[in-house]
């Protein structure tokens, strides 16, 4: 069942087809009604942070454009245009409830940098310490694929554990959860509790999704995953339908709610380490090093190394990978690949002799190395 005790911190993410109407156009009155129920919960004394797409339908709007272009300058122009006319309605807005909104734009690198994930997480909390509330969207206008997160459910999904929310809520053009698509299937039922996200659960999530947006529920079932791994709920609710957002805390339970209370609920080295990084690099291993890490949680030592990909540096995530090609963990590497290249293969005593230094006896330890697969890996 639902339990509400102890949300105190909360992430609400808006899609864009939940701030536009049907011509793709961005409407002030659903950003207002939107606000209306933010500003009931601020009353209620939680802590928001909004998480809002509509930078490019804002963009399309300002040009009178009536489909998406499909080439990466042009969304990024629409992009740069449109984040500063979504941000002044915004600011508008909120102004009309006497509450101040500060504009935060990101891409994967501010999650995947350590250093620059501090930063982050002390302007949040700074943020919200003044009683301001962040309105984060991915800086589209200057990300690439190599640097995106990619759809905004994902990003929602990735501030929850820096500002320490309890619970994200995505407001989207769905009720929830169907046990399958709706829109083609009569006979779907809808979800209303999820305990815990298994394959059975991504199978329903199907490939449904929305004109405007980049997501469908497969992105939110992917985002439920990694906030139920860190112990926070999700919710998924209409922004069509009435107070979809405040019904949610009372008797009506609007939406599907999956419980953040029965999953893994990682620590928060680990869950940065499976959610929040990118691999700049790949460790091959051998048979007896692939059964030390997957069977026995063993540290990565030099000696069944094989081979290396790609270029990296000591202190960043690598993949590790077995002969056959299959990723089998991830972790932080105390080698450079170009110092692993001269020392796999051999034992850890042998180290200082190659390299004339010997900072660690493993490659990579267990305590800084996530295993991949099963329902501990998303």
């Amino acid at each position: 069942m639902r339990d509400l005790q102890g949300i105190k911190k909360i992430v609400i993410k808006v899609g864009s087809s939940s701030l536009c109407n049907q011509k793709g156009q961005i409407e002030k009155e659903k950003i207002l009604y939107l606000i209306l129920q933010i500003s009931k919960l601020i009353e209620l004394d939680y802590s928001i942070v909004l998480v809002s797409s509509g930078a490019i339908a804002a963009g399309m709007g300002a040009l009178g454009l009536k489909e998406k272009p499909q080439t990466i300058p042009e969304k990024q122009a629409l992009a740069a245009i449109g984040q500063a006319k979504l941000m002044q309605i915004y600011e508008e807005i909120f102004q009309l409830f006497d509450i101040e909104c500060a504009q935060v734009l990101l891409n994967h690198g501010d999650f995947d940098d350590r250093k620059r994930l501090i930063n982050l997480t002390n302007t949040m909390h700074s943020l919200m310490h003044y009683g301001v509330i962040p309105i984060v969207n991915e800086n589209d206008a200057l990300a690439v694929d190599e640097i995106k997160v990619g759809d905004n459910d994902t990003l929602a999904a990735l501030i929850v554990p820096v500002v320490e929310a309890d619970m994200l809520i995505l407001v989207s053009d769905i009720d929830g959860l169907y046990t399958a698509n709706p829109h083609v299937d009569k006979d779907a039922q809808l979800i209303k509790f999820v305990d815990y996200v298994d394959d059975d659960i991504r199978h329903m999530a199907g490939d449904t999704s929305s004109g405007l947006g980049t997501g469908g529920m497969a992105t939110k079932i992917r985002a439920a995953k990694i906030v139920n791994d860190y112990g926070s709920h999700l919710v998924i609710v209409n922004g069509q339908q009435e107070n979809s957002i405040l019904h949610i805390f009372d008797e009506h339970e609007s939406g599907t709610w999956f419980n953040g209370k029965s999953g893994v609920n990682m620590n928060a080295k680990v869950h940065w380490l499976t959610y929040r990084t990118s691999s700049k690099g790949c460790i091959v291993v051998d048979e007896g090093a692939a059964e030390a890490l997957q069977v026995h949680r063993k540290s990565l030592l030099p000696k069944g190394i094989v081979n290396v990909q790609e270029h990296f540096m000591r202190g960043q995530v690598v993949d590790i990978m077995n002969v056959r090609g299959e990723k089998i963990a991830k972790g932080i590497s105390n080698y450079s690949s170009e110092e692993i290249k001269l020392i796999m293969g051999h034992q850890s005593c042998e180290i200082e002799s190659i390299l004339h230094y010997k900072d660690y006896d493993v490659v990579v330890h267990a305590n800084n190395m996530v295993i991949i697969g099963g329902d501990c890996y998303g």
